[in-house]
């Protein structure tokens, strides 16, 4: 099942105030249905992940003089995927990776699961090398989010 994902409104969704440059905000993503659900906040009014939520990520609004980020070619990206699997310590590295996948249209989420012994985890579905890979959601804590997306900026741009 592809789902759509809108981009950034760049308008919280608590208070309706713009974005403003250079501002930290959250998304989250909550399946309705069908279709998923993207809503944007700004840091103090963000009241953390729902339940329902599918992903969540913290990111910086773009300044006027910030020019987009070219990542590496996709297969680049699924090779350093692939590597990453054998690494435990980067297993919340390559669960960002594999986000990233996604949203680049790479992979598909094909389901969110979770049970009590191994937690969540998402089943993706890989066309280009038709491959299902379940990965565990390991989601990063403040400090590590920052050293993983230094660490894939530098690998894969």
């Amino acid at each position: 099942m592809d789902y759509e994902v809108q981009r950034c409104t760049r308008h919280c969704a608590v208070t309706g105030r713009e974005l403003r440059p250079g501002e930290s905000y959250y998304s989250v993503l909550t399946a309705k249905g069908a279709e998923v659900e993207r809503l944007d906040y700004a840091g103090e009014a963000w009241p953390g992940p729902p339940a329902d939520a599918v992903a969540w990520w913290k990111s910086q609004m773009p300044g006027a003089e910030v020019r987009r980020t070219h990542w590496a070619p996709n297969d680049v990206m699924l090779d350093f995927f692939d590597q990453l699997q054998g690494q435990p310590e980067n297993h919340d590295m390559r669960y960002v990776l594999a986000l990233l996948l996604v949203r680049r249209r790479v992979m598909r989420l094909e389901e969110n699961e979770s049970d009590d012994e191994s937690g969540q985890s998402l089943l993706l579905y890989c066309p280009r090398r038709d491959a299902n890979y379940q990965i565990p959601a390991v989601v990063p804590g403040e400090a590590r989010i920052e050293q993983i997306q230094e660490e894939l900026a530098r690998l894969l741009q």
